[in-house]
């Protein structure tokens, strides 16, 4: 074993032993058509009366945000509405957000929207009260004062946001992504409403849905196992392999929008667990460099990394596979496992999602690889991949040279 394994395996280690004294994680979820009228009314019953309700202009103005408006003001609070999200939010827009919530003096934030909406409400709660700069945060713990209480109403079933102690953001100059956390930025509660999702365009419901099960999947086959993190896991890909389609088919199915808001949410504790892998850490460069949507880039990496590792985890792909009924028990584990990575890559092509990235140029794979094996070493991934590895990935997702053209 090489230094590079020694040393991740010895980080993992350190890190495994600070997560397990940690306090553990507390989860308040309302679940159905009522549901945000429900939160809405135990925000108010918790003494909060000045809200800041932060979502995207289009979801604004389609009124998505009227029921939770309509419900707070009619018991009593104020409500102020930051609706400038953008997708891959930067510090310049959470700064913006920052100014509206100190100069109305909320008390409260209250996401409406997909992860990017969430994340912003995030940092927009811990910039309200602490007055450093959030750029010194990045990484995990190293708030200085708690934020204010943040709750949240997703409205794509796939980040898992509104379930971890997280937040995603983007330089607004270099547009790299880093990650500020901390247990304090976990939502005190959520409502997962599938008539809130019902409108969302089936590109974005197979986008945020192969999001979520790249959670899952990642958080399953990861070399952490803390608290209920494999089961939150588990549930989740039966539930993305059961409803997803049909969400997709058809956005009027509550049913499978609720199961899918659900999968979501278990993805995202499970992730709230054990963090995620290799295929976040292409995906995140893919996002930055070339604004491909998160959903799509994890959707495009996942089967060749599942691929990659097949001979590290082929025990725990072969129980995937029984799970969602691809293969069956005393079959062999290798074909077991190959059954499940072709689940997936028919279900991405079912959902018609690429299959290449048509922006990846090949004379961007070293500063990629570069970005991608520094992020991969911070997660508990049972295969540390090599730069022979990345590029290797990158030439499955590189368009052939006549698609490239001239670069």
């Amino acid at each position: 074993m090489n230094i590079r394994k020694l040393t991740h395996r010895a980080a993992m280690a350190l890190a495994s032993l600070f997560i397990k004294i940690m306090p553990k994680s507390s989860y308040m979820v309302f679940v159905g058509e009522q549901s945000t009228a429900q939160l809405c009314a135990h925000i108010c019953r918790s003494g909060y009366s000045n809200v800041l309700i932060v979502t995207d202009d289009l979801l604004f103005k389609l009124g998505v945000a009227d029921v939770a408006i309509n419900t707070l003001e009619s018991r009593g609070a104020a409500v102020q509405v930051f609706s400038e999200v953008t997708p891959d939010p930067t510090f310049s827009l959470v700064q913006r957000g920052t100014e509206l919530a100190r100069r109305s003096q909320c008390d409260t934030v209250l996401a409406i929207g997909g992860g990017s909406s969430i994340d912003t409400a995030k940092l927009i709660a811990a910039c309200a009260v602490d007055h450093g700069d959030p750029r010194q945060w990045i990484g995990y713990g190293k708030l200085k004062t708690a934020p204010l209480p943040i709750f949240a109403l997703p409205t794509t079933s796939g980040t898992g946001s509104e379930a971890t102690r997280g937040a995603v953001i983007s330089d607004d100059a270099t547009h790299l992504k880093s990650v500020i956390a901390d247990a304090r930025m976990l939502p005190a509660a959520v409502a997962l409403d599938p008539a809130q999702v019902r409108g969302m365009p089936a590109a974005i419901t197979a986008a945020t849905g192969m999001d979520a099960l790249t959670h899952a999947i990642e958080a399953y086959l990861g070399s952490w196992d803390f608290g209920n993190a494999n089961s939150y896991s588990l549930s989740a890909i039966k539930l993305i392999f059961t409803h997803l389609r049909n969400a997709y088919s058809d956005g009027n199915d509550l049913a499978a929008r609720e199961a899918m808001a659900l999968a979501a949410y278990y993805a995202g504790i499970a992730i709230n667990e054990v963090n995620v892998g290799n295929v976040h850490a292409i995906a995140h460069q893919l996002g930055g460099h070339y604004s491909i949507p998160h959903g799509v880039a994890n959707a495009l990496a996942l089967p060749h990394v599942l691929e990659l590792g097949l001979h590290s985890t082929e025990h725990k792909l072969a129980q995937l596979a029984i799970s969602i009924g691809v293969a069956t028990p005393g079959q062999d584990s290798a074909l077991q496992a190959r059954a499940f990575i072709e689940a997936v890559t028919q279900l991405r092509s079912d959902l018609q999602l690429p299959a290449t990235a048509q922006q990846l140029r090949k004379q961007d794979y070293p500063q990629l690889t570069d970005l991608i094996v520094r992020e991969a070493f911070t997660y508990p991934t049972p295969l540390l991949m090599s730069r022979a590895d990345v590029y290797q990935i990158l030439d499955k997702l590189c368009p052939d040279e006549s698609a490239l053209g001239s670069a």
